[in-house]
C-alpha cells in the first residue's frame, strides 16, 4: 500500500540530493514497513540526475565473456562506488556491461555493411549516435529504425544483443542508435521519469527527434516509414517519442518499458517500476501503432506496465481482439494479443513472454541483457514496423 507521507518525504530527500535515504525509504514502503527514524545512512555524493532501471538478466553468456574483465575508467569506478551503496534497492544493482568484453565487430553488423559514428547538436544539447547503413542503401528510399538502448548499454552492445543490424540488412533498412552519455545519467539511462524529458521540442525527446531528422536528411530515407524502439529505460523513452512525435514515427516497439507519463519524479518512478505506472495520452491525433514485449517474471519493471502501454496506445472503440499462444522450441511460452481496427489493420500487439525476466527476448548473448530462449523480439518488431507507414 502506498504511504503518501513516505512518498512526500522521499520526494523531499530526492530534491535535497539524498538519493540513498530516498530509495531506502521507498523500499521500506513497498515492503509494507514503517519508517525507521533511528536508522542512519551515510550521506551520499549527489547523483544528478538519479539513475533508474539498470538491472537486467543476462542469460546464457559464453564462458569467455563471463570471465572477461575490463578495467573501469575513473568515472566508472566512482559510479560503481556510489551505486554499491544502493544495493539494498534491487532495481539499481549494476551488472553485465561493466564486466563484459566489448562485442566483436562480427557480432554488431554483417560484412559488406557500414556502422558509422555521428553527432547531432542543437540548442538543447548534443548526442552521439551510431548508424547502420545496409549494403543496398542506394536502391531507393528505405525505412529507418531508431533504437534506444537500456541503462549501462552502448550502441554497439545494444546492436550486438538485438541483432537488429542483421535483420535490417535482410529487410534493407537503416538503423540509428542514439547514445546516452554518462554525463546525462551516470548509468547512461534515458531520463524517462523527468517531466522535462517527456515533452516535444525539449530535453531528450528533442535530441532523439533531431538525430532522426538528421539521418532522414542525410540519407535516402522513406519519410513515411520511420520507427522507434527501445529496451527498459530506452523502451520508456521510445514510448515518450511515440506520444510526442506521432507525426514522425509510423510505429513504436517497447520492450520491458513503461508508458509515457508513468512517472514524473524519482519516487513515482520507483512505484511505477514496482507496481505499474499510469500514463498520459498524446495531445490530439491518432495513436501510434505499438508492439510491446514484456516478460511476466520481470522483477525490475513490473509486467503491468506492458498493459498500461497498450492502453495508452489504443483510443478507438470497437477493436477486434485476437489472442494466440505458442512456445519457442526449448524456450519460453508466450501469449500474443492483437488489437485490430474495422479494416483488419493491427494497431497493437502485446507479447507476454512467460517465465522471462528483464531482458531482450530472443536476443544474442553477444550483447547484454538478452534472453535467447524467448520469441525473437527483433524479427517481430521489424515485421510489425514494416506493416505500417504514416498516412498521406
Amino acid at each position: 500500500m502506498l504511504n503518501q507521507n513516505m512518498i512526500s518525504e522521499a520526494t523531499r530527500l530526492t530534491r535535497a540530493g539524498q538519493l540513498v535515504e530516498a530509495t531506502a525509504l521507498l523500499q521500506r514502503m513497498l515492503r509494507g514497513e514503517s519508517p525507521d527514524p533511528s536508522h542512519a545512512l551515510v550521506p551520499p555524493d549527489r547523483l544528478e540526475p538519479p539513475t533508474i532501471d539498470v538491472k537486467a538478466n543476462v542469460v546464457e553468456e559464453k564462458e569467455s565473456r563471463r570471465t572477461a574483465r575490463v578495467s573501469p575508467a575513473p568515472l566508472q569506478r566512482k559510479s560503481i562506488a556510489q551505486f554499491d551503496r544502493l544495493k539494498d534497492f534491487s532495481a539499481l544493482s549494476l551488472r553485465g556491461p561493466m564486466t563484459r568484453a566489448p562485442p566483436a565487430a562480427t557480432d554488431i553488423a554483417p560484412e559488406g555493411t557500414r556502422f558509422i559514428a555521428g553527432t547531432f547538436r542543437s540548442t538543447n544539447g548534443s548526442r552521439n549516435y551510431k548508424l547502420f547503413v545496409p549494403s543496398r542503401s542506394q536502391e531507393k528510399p528505405l525505412p529507418l529504425v531508431v533504437m534506444l538502448h537500456g541503462c549501462t548499454q552502448s550502441p554497439d552492445d545494444f546492436a550486438a544483443g538485438t541483432r537488429m543490424n542483421f535483420l535490417a540488412e535482410e529487410r534493407n533498412c537503416f538503423v540509428v542508435y542514439p547514445e546516452q552519455p554518462s554525463g546525462a545519467n551516470q548509468a547512461k539511462c534515458w531520463n524517462w521519469f523527468r517531466t522535462g524529458d517527456q515533452q516535444r521540442d525539449g530535453g531528450e525527446p528533442s535530441l532523439i527527434a533531431g538525430i532522426t531528422r538528421q539521418v532522414m536528411r542525410d540519407y535516402p530515407i522513406d519519410q513515411k516509414r520511420v520507427y522507434v524502439a527501445g529496451l527498459s529505460a530506452g523502451g520508456a523513452a521510445a514510448a515518450i517519442m511515440a506520444a510526442t512525435y506521432a507525426d514522425l514515427y509510423a510505429a513504436v516497439g517497447i520492450h520491458s518499458g513503461l508508458a509515457c507519463g508513468a512517472a514524473s519524479d524519482l519516487p513515482s518512478a520507483f512505484v511505477a517500476m514496482r507496481q505499474g505506472g499510469g500514463s498520459k495520452n498524446a495531445d490530439g491525433g491518432p495513436p501510434v501503432p505499438t508492439i510491446v514485449f514484456h516478460g511476466d517474471r520481470d522483477a525490475t519493471v513490473h509486467p503491468n506496465n506492458g498493459d498500461r502501454i497498450v492502453e495508452q496506445s489504443v483510443k478507438a472503440a470497437g477493436l477486434k481482439v485476437k489472442v494466440s499462444g505458442g512456445r519457442v522450441p526449448h524456450g519460453h511460452a508466450y501469449t500474443r494479443t492483437n488489437l485490430a481496427d474495422a479494416d483488419g489493420r493491427v494497431v497493437s500487439e502485446h507479447w507476454n513472454v512467460h517465465g522471462a525476466g528483464h531482458a531482450w527476448s530472443g536476443g544474442s548473448p553477444a550483447g547484454s541483457y538478452t534472453d535467447p530462449r524467448g520469441p525473437d523480439a527483433t524479427r517481430e518488431m521489424l515485421r510489425f514496423f514494416l506493416e505500417h507507414s504514416l498516412p498521406d
